[in-house]
């Protein structure tokens, strides 16, 4: 008899088993066809538009080289560190630390300038001796140069480089603004999603970026661009890389010149050529409030992520800065802040000579795409543009031309709302992935109607690189839009 119910018991068992499995095969069945279907919806929508020419895209400024480096390699944890803090410039090791631990603990990416070059040397140096660690090209500028030229624009970049680091780029890119005897190197300290680095836990994959420029804060390209600028109009203008000028030293009065000159070579451009700003990350007060009155004013569109927004909208708004956003913000949340902020800068560019209105806003943040073009500007294809966008997140992020089902996650609610304030819930259609609608501002006494389109990222969960996920993705959305 007793057997007879354990054989029951575990025949029961059994079948409890079974039927769990089926229930989880099943489950992961209904996810990877939901992902192949939002991967072919926005494939489609990527390829819908094929570029028929090569636009000439400008970039400045500099170039550098990137060293990668695993945060748990190079980095050790110990209770002498203390309390996370942030520092404007990095001077110490236990700075460095203390530093990494205050970003690290937020999932937030950072970028700091060290000017001891012994320490930083040392650093570099340590961080080489690691089989995990590699070099590549980098800077915002070279990185979106590379972008372009892949997807089929003639290029120009504008940096300083040595001889051993121009072989390196590509040659169908122009490079103008001379030679140097040493590269700029950032040292890019990079962590995955769920890294432990002492009692802290990284909410998602980012880095940490340290450097010691001499070349780029001080736009040592300027002239050479100048002059090829003169000769011939591209159709896009794209400026990037002002973040090396955060916390640099500079004599009194030598920033403001070098941004006056970048202005002017903004305003010098014919209303054809459409000019880009591509933000990053600003500590300095000081250079983000020059950076509203030098250079914002005179872009047609801006760049950033869900850390840049938050900080660019204290700024203009509150008078303050933000040093660590939330790093995966709603979308009515960001869309709220993109508004905010269109208005904002149409309002003080009208007081603004030579201004031009500012038609596009494009915020990438881990979990989606989020465009704003003013309808009926010189801005095409936004729906598109998300899309790739959305792709070129995951391919880069990954480091593969393909999205792979099988290293993919969509971390992006069944729904969104429009807005914190009376937001439209907007349902997610797998089918067709990218949410698009038409919305009216009133800025003043002036209706603006405006196009958005949201669009969810494939997120990488495997992921091989984080540095340069930004310009990569800005330079894919704006190639469909030129």
């Amino acid at each position: 008899m007793e057997y007879n119910r354990g054989l029951k018991l575990g025949t029961a068992f059994t079948v409890l088993i079974v039927l769990v499995a089926i229930y989880y095969r099943n489950s992961d069945n209904i996810l990877q066809k939901r992902l192949q279907a939002l991967i072919h919806g926005l494939e489609k929508l990527e390829n819908k538009h094929v570029m028929t020419s090569r636009p000439k895209v400008a970039i400045g400024y500099g170039v550098c080289t990137d060293v990668y480096v695993n945060a748990k390699d190079l980095l050790g944890y110990t209770d002498e560190i203390g309390q996370p803090q942030h520092y404007d410039e990095i001077n110490t090791e236990l700075e460095l630390l203390k530093s990494f631990a205050y970003y690290f603990r937020h999932g937030a990416a950072a970028e700091r300038y060290m000017p001891n070059r012994t320490l930083f040397d040392e650093l570099v140096a340590k961080a080489r001796s690691f089989s995990s660690s590699y070099s590549t090209i980098g800077g915002n500028a070279a990185i979106m140069a590379l972008r372009f030229a892949r997807e089929g624009c003639d290029v120009t970049l504008a940096a300083k480089l040595t001889k051993s680091l121009h072989q390196m780029i590509p040659q169908v890119i122009n490079i103008v603004g001379g030679e140097v005897k040493r590269d700029d190197i950032h040292l890019v300290i990079e962590y995955k999603h769920g890294d432990i680095w002492g009692p802290y836990s990284s909410a998602r994959a980012n880095r940490y970026i340290v450097h010691n420029d001499a070349n780029n804060p001080r736009i040592s390209s300027l002239d050479a661009f100048d002059k090829v600028l003169l000769k011939d109009e591209p159709n896009l203008l794209v400026i990037s890389g002002l973040q090396m000028m955060d916390n640099y030293p500079f004599p009194d009065g030598d920033r403001q010149k070098l941004l006056h000159g970048v202005k002017r070579q903004m305003t010098d451009r014919s209303a054809s050529t459409k000019i880009h700003f591509e933000m990053a990350s600003f500590v300095e007060d000081k250079l983000l409030f020059e950076l509203c009155d030098t250079i914002i004013p005179f872009a047609d569109s801006l760049g950033m992520n869900e850390q840049e927004i938050a900080n660019l909208y204290n700024a203009m708004y509150y008078g303050n800065i933000s040093l660590v956003a939330n790093s995966t913000p709603r979308i009515a949340t960001v869309l709220d802040q993109m508004r905010t902020l269109l208005k904002l800068i149409h309002t003080r560019s009208k007081t603004i000579e030579n201004s031009r209105e500012l038609t596009r806003i494009h915020v990438h943040t881990l979990a989606y795409q989020a465009i704003f073009t003013v309808k009926g500007s010189m801005w095409k294809n936004t729906m598109a543009a998300a899309a790739k966008a959305s792709l070129t997140a995951h391919r880069h992020v990954c480091a593969t031309s393909h999205v792979d089902i099988n290293k993919a996650a969509l971390i992006l609610d069944d729904s969104f709302s429009t807005s914190i304030v009376n937001g439209t819930r907007i349902a997610l259609d797998i089918n067709k992935p990218v949410s698009c609608w038409d919305e009216t501002l009133k800025i003043e006494s002036k209706n603006v109607v405006i196009q958005v389109c949201v669009a969810p990222v494939l997120v990488c969960t495997e992921a091989a690189q984080t540095a340069g996920g930004g310009d990569n993705i800005s330079s894919a959305g704006l190639v469909l839009q030129i």
